[in-house]
């Protein structure tokens, strides 16, 4: 049994050694991939563009907007007059953020009473705009508690009743979307590469006649499924190395939890793509209609059900059922479990159970479909 699966491995291997440019394809591209969306896919705001129409012009006013003009956030580009300048920069484009400060906004604050500032915000994109609204809302709340301080500096009683919050912010200090991101990115790449070449491979078998031959020689198909796996788990294993070195390289990405963990996590994800792959290929009758299952099946629900971008809980209970169907999904909680948290089996024991249960099941589906398939030729 043995012989005969190095048998079928070394075909493999040497079709794929043949084919250069799928070999390319599974190793280089996605780390390039990883690259690219690493890149593009990022949920950080920052030089926002905004004006302010200062009404007041005095020195609270003026430390007021010192706090928008030195802040990381924002970029301060205009100073109208009024307020429709503000409105006709909105209105072109050139501003997401305008603020209105009202006259007597000094002598308001002097009086210890409550004054109020008018925020204009572009909210024709929505996630930008509640981004926007919580920095402002941060500083904001920044400003006040310094006048807080200010007013209790000569009374001990008032000055020991303002709280003094310093939250800290675990596994990602900075709030970089890269580091929530690329870990998905892996699970993301490795499914669409992994279910692409073994479909390919399968049809292609079948389109260039040699299945038949498969079939009709002594390695039983058990053997050829064998055979036909090894090597694109190990080159799915290389290029989910290349990966991880690319995230460190380009993002300063480092795994925090145990290298064997994630071996384990890894290959059992792998093997159930690979498997999947196999069953599309006992759909799909030709090579294009193979990658275009493979694309649509992996792709969409994956960027879209399996939290790798969109919060789960945030959609409609109906989708959030469907998104158990979903393998990315365990992989995605239990990837950044290991390499954000670094945390161990038991806080993602019951993801790598679904990936398990789900390799099994997706390993007897494509069994089935390709000894029937073996069988009719």
């Amino acid at each position: 049994m043995f012989r005969r699966i190095k048998a079928i491995v070394t075909k493999e291997f040497r079709q794929i050694r043949r084919d250069f440019l799928s070999l390319f394809v599974l190793v280089c591209v996605p780390a390039f991939m990883l690259a690219m969306f690493g890149y593009a896919l990022n949920f950080d705001v920052s030089h926002i563009s905004m004006a302010v129409c200062d009404k007041d012009k005095t020195r609270q006013s003026r430390d007021f907007i010192a706090g928008f003009a030195h802040s990381e956030y924002f970029t301060m580009l205009y100073e109208p007059e009024d307020d429709q300048g503000i409105d006709r920069l909105l209105d072109q484009g050139k501003i997401r953020l305008g603020l209105v400060v009202p006259k007597g906004f000094g002598n308001t604050l002097r009086a210890g009473k409550a004054e109020t500032v008018q925020v204009l915000v572009d909210g024709s994109n929505s996630n930008t705009a509640t981004t926007i609204v919580g920095y402002v809302q941060r500083l904001v709340q920044d400003y006040s508690s310094q006048l807080v301080m200010r007013q209790a500096a000569g009374s001990p009683a008032a000055l020991s009743s303002v709280l003094d919050i310093r939250p800290r912010i675990w596994y990602n200090p900075q709030l970089e979307s890269a580091r929530f991101l690329v870990p998905g990115l892996m699970g993301f790449v490795v499914m669409l590469s992994a279910v692409i070449s073994t479909a390919m491979s399968v049809v292609r078998e079948k389109e260039r006649g040699t299945m038949e031959q498969l079939v009709v020689s002594p390695v039983r198909a058990g053997e050829i499924i064998i055979g036909k796996t090894i090597p694109y788990v190990l080159i799915s294993l290389l290029a989910s190395l290349i990966i991880l070195i690319a995230g460190y390289l380009l993002f300063g990405i480092q795994v925090k939890g145990s290298y064997i963990d994630l071996f384990i996590v890894m290959l059992v994800f792998i093997v159930a793509n690979l498997f999947f792959g196999i069953f599309i290929s006992t759909i799909a009758h030709s090579q294009q209609v193979a990658f275009l299952i493979s694309v649509i099946s992996t792709m969409i629900p994956t960027f879209v059900l399996s939290g790798f971008v969109f919060p789960i809980r945030n959609m409609p209970v109906a989708i959030q059922a469907v998104t158990y169907l979903i393998p990315t999904r365990y992989f995605m909680k239990a990837i950044r479990t290991l390499v954000l948290k670094g945390a161990g089996l038991a806080a993602f024991w019951q993801e790598l159970a679904a990936l398990v249960l789900y390799s099994l099941v997706i390993i007897l589906a494509g069994s089935i479909g390709l000894r029937r398939k073996g069988a009719l030729a």
